[in-house]
C-alpha cells in the first residue's frame, strides 16, 4: 500500500483542451512537478503504460482518476478513438510508468497522430533518467547524445556502438541489468579508455554512480549482476577533445582571412569535419566577439 504524501496545493484554473506529455517520478515520489500534478487532477482521462504503477502515483497525491491502459499492444486500437475525443474538446494525459513520455517509453504515435491531426499537444516537463544521470556523472554536458537501449545480440551491439565512435558528445544508454556487465565489456573493446560512469537506481534509497574508465567499470565485479535500473554514460576520448579546441583554433585563425563561409570550408576540408557545424560556430563565436 503507497504511502500518502502531503496534499499539494492544486491550481483552480481548468485545463486547455489537447494531449498533454505529462513526466512523472523516476525514483522518488516527490519528484513530481506541481504543474504535473495540476494536469493529473484536471484532465478527463489518464492513459498509463500500467495503470497499476500510475495508480500508486495518483494515490500518494489523493487524485482519483480514471485510468486507461495505452501501450504498444493497444496503440493501433486505441489511437484513432483517442483521436476522436481530442477533437470532441477532451483533455488528456499521457503518462510513462516512470519518466518522460516517449524517452524510451510508448507514447510517440499518439503524439504524432494528435500533431498530424492539428491537434494541441502539450509538454509538462519534469524528471528524466538520462539528464539526472549527466548531471551525476562528471563527464561533459556542452554536448550529449542519448542513445536508447543498446541491441541484445553481442554482434549487433558492437556494430550499434562502432556506428557511435566517431561522435563527439557524452553518449548516454539506458541498459536492462542483466546486460549491463556484456554491453560495459562491448563498450571497452570499442570506445578504447574513455571515462564512463554507471547510474543505478537514480533518486531510490539506494542510488550509486561508479565512475572511472569503461575497461575498469567493465572489469567492475558490482556489474556482473546488478539490480534496479542503470543509465550507462560515455565521456568523449581525448582526441575527440583535442579536435574539437583544434578546430576552434583553426576557425578563428581562418575567420581573420577569410569569409565566415570560406573559412568554414577550409577547416572543415582540412579537419575532415561537418562544414554545417563548424559554419554554425563560426557564426556564433563572430556574434560574442
Amino acid at each position: 500500500m503507497s504511502r500518502q504524501l502531503a496534499p499539494p496545493v492544486l491550481s483552480d484554473a481548468p485545463l486547455a483542451p489537447g494531449l498533454y506529455l505529462v513526466a512523472t517520478p523516476i525514483g522518488n515520489l516527490r519528484d513530481i512537478t506541481l504543474r504535473a500534478l495540476d494536469v493529473l487532477a484536471g484532465c478527463d482521462v489518464l492513459l498509463a503504460e500500467d495503470t497499476r504503477v500510475s495508480g500508486k502515483l495518483l494515490a500518494a497525491y489523493a487524485i482519483s482518476k480514471r485510468l486507461q491502459r495505452y501501450d504498444e499492444h493497444v496503440a493501433d486500437r486505441e489511437t484513432p478513438r483517442i483521436l476522436e475525443r481530442l477533437e470532441a474538446g477532451e483533455r488528456i494525459a499521457l503518462v510513462s510508468d516512470a519518466g518522460t513520455p516517449m524517452v524510451s517509453d510508448p507514447g510517440l504515435r499518439l503524439a504524432q497522430a494528435a500533431i498530424a491531426a492539428g491537434l494541441p499537444v502539450f509538454p509538462i516537463p519534469g524528471a528524466s533518467a538520462a539528464l539526472a544521470a549527466l548531471t551525476l556523472a562528471g563527464l561533459p554536458t556542452d554536448r550529449f547524445l542519448f542513445a536508447g537501449f543498446p541491441p541484445t545480440k553481442t554482434a549487433a551491439r558492437r556494430t550499434f556502438f562502432e556506428e557511435l565512435a566517431n561522435v563527439r558528445a557524452t553518449l548516454i544508454f539506458y541498459e536492462g541489468a542483466s546486460r549491463v556487465a556484456d554491453s560495459l565489456a562491448d563498450m571497452a573493446a570499442v570506445f578504447g579508455p574513455r571515462p564512463g560512469a554507471v547510474a543505478r537506481e537514480l533518486t531510490k534509497l539506494y542510488e550509486t554512480c561508479v565512475r572511472g574508465p569503461l575497461d575498469e567499470l567493465a572489469a567492475d565485479p558490482r556489474f556482473e549482476a546488478p539490480k534496479g535500473e542503470i543509465v550507462i554514460l560515455v565521456g568523449p576520448g581525448e582526441d575527440e577533445i583535442a579536435s574539437a579546441a583544434d578546430a576552434e583554433t583553426a576557425l578563428r585563425e581562418a575567420m581573420t582571412r577569410l569569409p565566415l563561409g570560406e573559412a568554414a570550408s577550409e577547416v572543415a576540408k582540412a579537419l575532415g569535419l561537418s562544414r554545417k557545424d563548424l559554419y554554425r560556430q563560426a557564426l556564433a563565436m563572430k556574434a560574442a566577439g
